[in-house]
């Protein structure tokens, strides 16, 4: 029959259904389409609120080519395939089937963001397509079996699966409320950090929790190491208190009461010698539940976290708490992954460092001191959490621990935090170990772009801190100034994507964390000739960007020679992290720059093992700043404008030659009647920049109104030779290095 349309007139937000004759009947069969869809819109409109503003696309109806026994159809987006066992018939099995493909259809029209969820998918798809009274029968399922049926297949693709899925749906009588909150968000454009967990559909926690343990870099965000289900919600217990504390403390709030302890009420019952007063710092590193009941009676306590609240939200938290019971885990009504967990104190880190000094006392005074580790976490802030049943034994135990560099959680199923404090100290101890260069580096970026057209998006959640507060970044590209203007810009769980005019297309990655930091004003040293492009480079940036030492030294590598390999990429690594100490060099007072007056950084790049080897060994024994070059012995032959080399070195030039990196050159002077020749010099790099040239020239020679200019290699040719080094790979790093470096003067 060909291809045959019919347009839709129900709704005008309905699509236009294509059939093409290889299921029939077809007018039968978009007249079942059209109303699926009409009932499909109404079901969303009722629970997000509304529909997106621009229409559907075209949707084709037609049979499966290859569809797996099991399956009665499939879809893609734009696309919904379908067995027919008899020509002419839509039966009830066919109808059933087309419902569930369009309400995959639905959402990935109306809410995009969610197209990676699987379960969420399938959780709509069940609920709103009429079929879960059928996946029901059978013999009884158990809510933790059902969990465990879903969890092994994460598609949600199988026939037990899908029964697991129709057992947690069941869990609670009408639509699921889990699902309504995450409709809202598709209406609301909210940004789908976190995937739709079991915990958070079914309001309970359907599986026995296991050990889980996650290390972040406070600095560039990237998971260091990950044990265990970290992405799976479960109740928090009071891990979240310093949330409402920084809540509760910051700009424009009331100062927390100090507090008198109520003596037989077991919310107080934590710890002897109590002062008559308890104020916000004590509760919380004693985990006072009592304070906090209190503080909430008093009507000054922030609601839902306050401020963090859309934070913890944006990392995964469950639901936000109705009351101080839910939100200091007195009542397990909501849960976090301890990957949310994580990523919630690297933001409350960097916004709020008093809560963190505040929080390095624990080990002292709060719950974990006393303890025969406790000397091994002084300096790191710690919080824990329990989280107890009706006997009031522990269910699971929480630590999150901050320290310069990191950030770690660790989960216990039946544990005690003050049981397994020991493992934390361990383990902080080990990551140093295992990867080396986690410390802080700093670095001025984009200083040669004009401030006002660099444009930043996050991925994950990403927020700009004002004076301590989070503010969520907007979730499509926005302008770097204005997200740093109070503040660090942070991106929880994804880094930073960077884009520019001219720039590469889809822009650079930057894993950490952007700050505004205008330097002063740069005064060229006299008589020294500059160009506009070097008086940028020179003056740094307005943008200072603060990842890992090691990621940053990749970063460099990358940037000046990606070909590199083996022992050459160590030896060049080692010199990049070994510069990244030395900034001073180039910027008194100030980190380094991103470009070749500094080192070249283009942005993170993924790491090599060269790299994270020449993190681990010795530091470098020269207290200087290194230099370093393409090198090579490529001949070279470039001409430029006469006008141009005088532009840079003064008019009436007579002669130039290149000698111990220098360029050495006569100019005319003096009146007409009495010239004479003037003798200068300049560093030969100066030349070499402002001439963008490929390295220093060998020789020049005048040919009318041009110059022409002769050499080998690339760089200013001081330093290790990157080239040189590529065609001696038999020699370790320390042997290029000394071939590089040995004349000069050593660390005292």
């Amino acid at each position: 029959m060909g291809w045959a349309v019919a347009v839709a007139v129900l709704l005008s937000a309905a699509p236009t259904f294509v059939t093409r004759g290889d299921v029939t009947p077809e007018a039968d069969l978009r007249r079942e389409a059209q109303a699926a869809w009409t009932s499909l819109e109404a079901e969303y409109t009722a629970r997000a609120g509304g529909l997106p503003q621009r229409a559907p696309a075209t949707l084709a109806l037609q049979k499966g080519a290859a569809l797996p026994p099991e399956r009665n159809a499939q879809g893609r987006p734009g696309v919904v395939e379908l067995r027919q066992n008899a020509a002419g018939v839509l039966d009830a099995r066919l109808r059933m089937a087309l419902r569930h493909e369009l309400a995959h259809q639905l959402l990935w029209w109306a809410c995009p963001a969610s197209s990676e969820d699987r379960l969420f998918h399938e959780a709509f798809a069940l609920t709103v397509s009429g079929e879960l009274p059928a996946w029901r029968d059978g013999p009884y399922l158990s809510l933790s079996r059902a969990a465990k049926e879903v969890a092994s297949a994460p598609a949600v693709d199988t026939a037990r699966a899908r029964r697991g899925l129709a057992r947690i749906l069941g869990e609670h009588p009408g639509f699921p409320a889990a699902l309504t909150r995450r409709l809202r968000q598709c209406h609301d454009g909210t940004r789908w950090a976190a995937p739709l967990s079991l915990e958070e559909l079914a309001d309970v926690a359907v599986l026995a929790p296991e050990a889980a343990t996650v290390v972040v870099s406070r600095h560039s965000g990237e998971v260091l190491l990950s044990e265990g289900d970290v992405r799976r919600a479960v109740p928090y217990g009071s891990a979240l208190k310093p949330f409402l504390y920084a809540a509760g403390t910051g700009p424009g709030a009331a100062a927390p009461p100090g507090l008198a302890p109520r003596q037989d009420v077991q919310e107080w019952a934590c710890g002897a010698g109590l002062p008559p007063k308890v104020d916000a710092r004590l509760a919380l590193l004693r985990s006072c539940n009592g304070w906090f009941l209190d503080w909430e009676a008093t009507g000054l306590a922030p609601k839902a976290f306050g401020d963090w609240g859309a934070v913890l939200s944006a990392v995964g938290l469950t639901g936000l708490p109705e009351d101080m019971t839910e939100a200091i885990g007195l009542r397990s009504a909501h849960g976090l992954s301890p990957w949310g967990m994580a990523q919630a104190y690297r933001l409350l880190a960097e916004a709020r460092p008093d809560v963190l000094a505040l929080l390095t006392g624990n080990v002292e005074e709060g719950t974990l001191s006393g303890l025969s580790t406790s000397k091994a976490l002084r300096g790191v802030a710690t919080k824990t959490g329990t989280v107890r049943d009706a006997a009031s034994r522990p269910q699971l135990g929480w630590i999150a621990a901050v320290d310069a560099d990191l950030v770690l959680v660790a989960v216990r199923p039946g544990k005690m935090p003050r049981h397994f404090a020991d493992e934390v100290a361990a383990l902080l101890a080990w990551a140093r170990k295992r990867t080396a260069g986690l410390e802080a580096a700093r670095v001025q970026v984009l200083g040669l772009l004009p401030s006002t057209s660099v444009e930043a998006r996050c991925a994950g959640a990403g927020f700009a801190l004002e004076d301590g507060t989070p503010r969520a970044a907007p979730p499509d590209f926005s302008r770097l100034d204005a997200l740093t203007a109070r503040g660090p810009a942070v991106c929880l769980g994804s880094p930073w994507r960077v884009r520019f005019p001219d720039g590469p297309d889809g822009g650079r990655d930057y894993a950490g964390v952007f700050t505004a930091s205008p330097p002063p004003p740069y005064r060229p040293p006299p008589g020294v000739p500059t160009t506009p492009s070097a008086l940028k480079a020179r003056r740094g940036s307005d943008f200072v960007f603060r990842t890992t030492r090691l990621q940053y030294t990749a970063g460099v590598v990358a940037a000046e020679d990606v070909t590199l390999r083996g022992e050459p990429r160590v030896a060049l690594a080692r010199v990049a992290a070994h510069n990244e100490r030395h900034g001073d060099a180039r910027h008194p007072g100030r980190a380094l720059c991103d470009t070749t007056h500094c080192q070249a950084f283009r942005g993170t790049v993924r790491v090599r093992p060269e790299e994270s080897r020449a993190l681990s060994l010795p530091p470098l024994k020269w207290d200087t700043w290194l230099t370093f070059s393409q090198g090579g012995d490529t001949p070279w032959r470039e001409p430029r404008p006469r006008a141009q080399v005088e532009a840079l070195l003064g008019a009436n030039l007579v002669s130039l030659r290149f000698e111990s990196g220098r360029v050495r050159y006569l100019r005319t002077e003096g009146p007409p009647g009495a010239p004479y020749e003037d003798a200068r010099s300049l560093p030969c790099d100066t030349l070499r920049a402002g001439l963008q040239l490929p390295a220093c020239p060998q020789r020049a020679s005048f040919d009318g109104p041009q110059v022409l200019f002769e050499g080998q290699g690339r760089g200013h040719g001081e330093g290790l030779d990157v080239e040189a080094a590529k065609a001696a790979p038999h020699l370790s790093s320390d042997a290029l290095l000394e071939r590089a470096y040995g004349a000069r003067t050593p660390t005292p």
